[in-house]
């Protein structure tokens, strides 16, 4: 088995790419219309573009449990998910200065070093590092 996509539940697909683009530095890879405006909207990491997609998911606003699901997490502070990078630090200060907002600044957790961020799509995403 392999992962090539992996879902991430986004409020406005168009914003959520301009964020996951414009701020973290993802490749729109596809982008094809479907029903109810909805689209099957792609990004890939700009180092790996072979590698494992991103799909910006419409959030099912008209299914009541995945949407408590997602604000359950964010509202704890729960990362939706979780992002490698080579130096937290590094990658904190870049977004900082993009105006992202973080809930955890780079912290040491025995082997990684994390820092959590909003994606300002209904998510709490973790970096991590490889200590």
């Amino acid at each position: 088995m392999k992962v090539k996509v992996i879902g991430i539940p986004v409020q406005d697909q168009q914003k959520a790419l301009q964020f996951y683009t414009e701020k973290l530095g993802f490749v729109k890879k596809i982008d094809i219309p479907l029903s109810e405006g909805n689209r099957w909207l792609t990004v890939v990491s700009k180092e790996e573009p072979d590698g494992a997609a991103i799909l910006l998911e419409p959030s099912p606003n008209h299914f009541q449990p995945a949407r408590a699901y997602q604000k359950a997490l964010f509202d704890a502070g729960i990362p939706y998910t979780q992002f490698d990078c080579e130096d937290v630090q590094q990658e904190f200060e870049r977004l900082r200065s993009l105006g992202v907002e973080f809930s955890v600044t780079p912290t040491e957790m025995g082997t990684v070093k994390i820092a959590v961020f909003d994606d300002t799509c209904g998510n709490q995403i973790q970096i991590v590092q490889m200590l």
